[in-house]
């Protein structure tokens, strides 16, 4: 695992009003280098909006986005993704008529915009595509189309095709949820083994036993905007947090 402690991604201000409602609300959010940071909080409490305004899917009305020194507020998905993260999204999103080896050859064409007219895959892709499928263990399914496979399966497909584009920070929405236990555990395992060779994470999860287990660092969001952060035994221990989540 890296040993870099520095800032990976990091928030100011950052502002989404929808309406009347504050989904993100002037949020000021640090996510630590070669680490797996958490982002939890309850129903409600602005997470995902969060990490749409982070990866360009909506744009942010005030604040900035700031990932590795540089300035991303408001790009779009595809340069987000070029600077170098990649993301999966809380519904899986895959072509549920196409294999499961072109769903993933096809999601690395989605973040190289020169590469989306281009005429075939190529070999070097096909043989990267397929790596990554014996790694999330789903290589037994590349001829299956996509709808076929369980939604655990499907989360695992997602999985590969955002390792396709070389992230070198991965930020997961709900990674476990709906899925079986066994396979929630073989994306705990991932994601600890990705870490370990030097892939930076921050995930958005209800699971609490899985965000404990896996995070270095919890960052719990409540109405729009962070109210603690720290280790996960840190976390757990702060009257705000207990607050937020149970109304004492």
């Amino acid at each position: 695992m890296s040993e870099t402690t520095g800032t990976n991604l990091s928030t100011r201000g950052l502002t989404k009003v929808f309406g009347g409602v504050r989904a993100v609300d002037g949020a000021d959010v640090t996510f630590h280098d070669g680490k797996i940071n958490a982002l939890i909080g309850p129903n409600g409490s602005g997470k995902t909006t969060f990490f749409n305004c982070v990866t360009g899917m909506i744009k942010p009305d005030s604040g900035t986005v700031t990932f590795r020194g540089r300035q991303i507020t408001g790009r779009s998905p595809h340069v987000i993704a070029h600077a170098g993260i990649g993301r999966s999204f809380q519904l899986c999103r895959i072509f549920p008529r196409m294999t499961v080896l072109d769903n993933v050859l096809v999601a690395v064409r989605r973040t190289r915009i020169r590469e989306l007219l281009a005429p075939a895959r190529t070999e070097e892709e096909v043989a990267k595509a397929r790596e990554l499928l014996v790694r999330v263990g789903i290589d037994h399914l590349e001829d299956s189309e996509a709808r076929d496979l369980s939604y655990g399966q499907q989360k695992l497909l997602e999985l590969a095709g955002v390792l396709m584009g070389d992230p070198d920070t991965i930020m997961l929405d709900e990674p476990a949820g709906g899925v079986n236990p066994s396979l929630i555990g073989r994306i705990g395992s991932l994601v600890k083994e990705l870490n370990a060779e030097g892939t930076t994470f921050l995930i958005v999860e209800h699971n609490m036993d899985l965000v404990m287990s896996l995070s270095h660092h919890v960052v719990v969001f409540d109405r729009g905007r962070p109210i603690a952060e720290g280790t996960p035994d840190i976390v757990q221990s702060d009257p705000r947090v207990l607050e937020a989540y149970l109304g004492v």
